[in-house]
């Protein structure tokens, strides 16, 4: 089951350093464990130039998503690059399935990606 953060918790997400700069775990505002765990993508049939972030806890299983203007000049791997449109579609189906699947990457140490700007 998957939760959402609350508004001080999504606020407390904003405070310190960015995801970009320090891209590894963090403690999470909500149950505290260092398990905070982030993910980008830049999706190629938006309409302008776009990121989505992916923010949840492997401990306490809460999460947020958003979607922002794409930082001029901001380039980062993405291990889901190589996935096909459908691939893609299929992954995201569900956000359990999404999530315990990035959660593998992080376990494996695929993620957390890599950003320069």
């Amino acid at each position: 089951m998957i939760a959402s953060f609350s508004g001080d918790e999504v606020a407390a997400l904003t405070t310190g350093e960015s995801f970009f700069a320090a891209p590894g775990e963090r403690v999470c505002p909500a149950c505290g464990e260092r398990r905070l765990r982030t993910y980008v993508n830049a999706p190629e049939n938006a309409r302008r130039p776009t990121l989505v972030s992916y923010v949840w806890c492997a401990g306490c299983r809460k999460f947020v998503g958003t979607r922002a203007r794409h930082p001029d000049g901001l380039v980062f791997s993405d291990p889901l690059a190589a996935l096909t449109a459908g691939e893609r579609r299929e992954l995201e189906r569900s956000l359990v399935g999404f999530l315990a699947h990035l959660d593998r990457l992080w376990d494996d140490g695929v993620l957390p990606q890599t950003f320069a700007a």
